[in-house]
């Protein structure tokens, strides 16, 4: 419900549930400023973005908002007040995870009318929306080696690989120092990911010689299979920096010819696996960016795609949005039990879970972090939930999935990656600027004003959606035929500036030692 009361301008804000008791202010309000139904703000200005009362709140009482308890009152709160950190708080309250009882058939788009785009076959049957080669480091110490062999292959010299998008180093901080525990399984599962996405033509594994992580036991646990588009070397057992800098550039060049020879042709959107993402996220994000992207997931889901929602930190307070569709109680209890695993893992490290959002996210009017989550969830459309993963577990279902990661931008993608996603949609409020190759990286901003400062990074205004200008659906259908387009070859904004070359960022969990 949207009101119009401040001298028919921009709409000052927007109730989003007939249950809530507060409003969300669309534009800045100021004291005096009427908000409808009699409320008129009082005491302070309210930013865009922020939280105005509708109706008195007592002490203790639930706030609501999307329908659903975003936390409790500190102090009594009038109509008209600012509602944010100085008198909302969290607190504890029992969500009815009630698995299953919002599960319903899908409806599939019939095979042969389902929409296509041209993408990369690969021998494995996998389909590709990049062409990239690979150097993939063990271990911090084989980063900068890693490094000087990708830099070796300039502009000038890719541009005699016109069907090759780059070769890529893939560098990360860790693979020594640890044990061979939860950490070093998810390192491995991190890395055999990245080797097998469908939007690399080659990989060429890099180790030091002595690190924790071998190359012998990432082949043999992972069960990779060495190749012409998939060798190996280790500086120790190669001479040094200088030897393996030469060997592995010549290891690459045996590889560009045939990365060089594939050629994009049509096939169905239900080979796309898209990874879903938000950052730097602000009160419009739950309201424009992120329902608009879960209205693509539902398209994307109707013709057989795939899409990864994911960041369990993120989804807290709302994951009982998320297993009343799940298809089983098997698939509900998995969720609920990674929520159980972080609120111990919190726990032991003198944490919590909900300690969220970030000095960003509350600038922009999000207060508690079950307020981000509920908006947050949102990226994952209205279809069922099919499967939970492991972080960086292969990804085989078709239909929305979840995988456990981090909230952390860059970790939370590179598991997504590590999956199989081929694809990533990135939704912002505040203006995160990041790309992660080897996937096209499509960003989505909430608001108008944000696209506009930063335009060369963002590919979508979602913000047409509170301007008045569009419906959730019609950028929903938008950001569905860019996903298309983009899968296709289109560049985005974050490709074009040259980003993700320092995304890769596996999820490091465990003691250094």
């Amino acid at each position: 419900m949207i009101k119009n009361n401040i001298a028919d301008k921009k709409p000052a804000t927007v109730t989003l549930n007939q249950e809530d008791n507060v409003s969300v202010a669309l534009i800045d309000l100021m004291p005096g400023d009427a908000i409808g139904n009699g409320v008129v703000v009082r005491g302070v200005s309210v930013p865009a973005g922020h939280k105005v009362a509708l109706n008195k709140i007592n002490t203790e009482e639930p706030v609501r908002k999307y329908g659903q308890i975003i936390g409790f009152a500190s102090t009594t709160i009038e109509p008209g007040n600012h509602v944010h950190t100085h008198n909302l708080k969290m607190g504890d309250f029992f969500r009815d995870h009630a698995i299953g009882v919002d599960a319903r058939p899908i409806r599939m788009v019939p095979k042969e009318d389902r929409a296509s785009f041209q993408g990369i076959v690969r021998n494995d049957g996998g389909v590709g929306t990049r062409n990239y080669i690979g150097v993939l480091s063990t271990v911090n110490c084989s980063a900068s080696v890693a490094r000087f062999i990708a830099d070796s292959f300039t502009r000038e010299i890719m541009a005699g690989f016109p069907n090759v998008d780059g070769v890529l180093s893939l560098t990360h901080g860790t693979g020594c120092g640890m044990s061979e525990g939860e950490g070093f399984s998810l390192l491995q599962r991190a890395l055999a990911g990245y080797a097998r996405n469908p939007n690399f033509a080659g990989i060429l594994l890099l180790g030091l010689g002595c690190e924790v992580n071998q190359t012998s036991s990432l082949i043999e646990n992972m069960d990779l299979k060495e190749g012409s588009m998939f060798q190996v070397l280790n500086i120790q057992g190669s001479g040094g920096t200088g030897k393996t800098v030469r060997r592995g550039i010549a290891a690459i060049d045996n590889m560009l010819a045939k990365a060089d020879s594939v050629r994009r042709v049509p096939v169905k959107a239900n080979h796309i696996t898209l990874g879903l993402e938000c950052g730097g996220s602000d009160a419009f994000s739950g309201i424009s960016a992120n329902p608009a992207l879960g209205a693509a997931v539902d398209l994307l889901i109707s013709q057989g795609g795939t899409a990864i929602l994911s960041e369990t930190p993120e989804i807290y307070g709302a994951e009982h949005l998320l297993t009343r569709k799940a298809v089983s109680r098997e698939v509900g209890q998995k969720l609920i039990d990674r929520i159980r695993w972080w609120e111990s893992y919190t726990s032991r490290l003198s944490g919590e879970i909900n300690n969220n959002p970030t000095p960003g996210n509350k600038a922009g009017g999000l207060t508690t972090i079950l307020e981000k989550s509920l908006g947050a969830s949102a990226k994952g459309g209205t279809t069922n939930l099919i499967e939970v993963y492991k972080y960086a577990e292969k990804v085989s279902a078709k239909g929305l999935v979840f995988m456990d990661t981090p909230g952390y931008d860059a970790a939370s993608v590179t598991g997504m990656v590590a999956g199989g996603a081929n694809m990533l949609c990135f939704t912002t409020g505040r203006g995160s600027v990041c790309g992660y190759k080897p996937v096209p990286t499509i960003k989505l901003a909430s608001n108008t004003e944000m696209y506009r400062s930063l335009i060369d990074d963002m590919d979508v205004n979602c913000g047409s959606i509170t301007d008045g200008k569009a419906t959730i659906e019609e950028m929903g259908e938008e950001i569905f035929h860019l996903i298309l387009e983009t899968a296709s070859g289109k560049k985005t904004r974050s490709e074009l500036l040259g980003f993700g070359d320092n995304e890769f960022v596996p999820w490091q969990i465990g003691p250094v030692m």
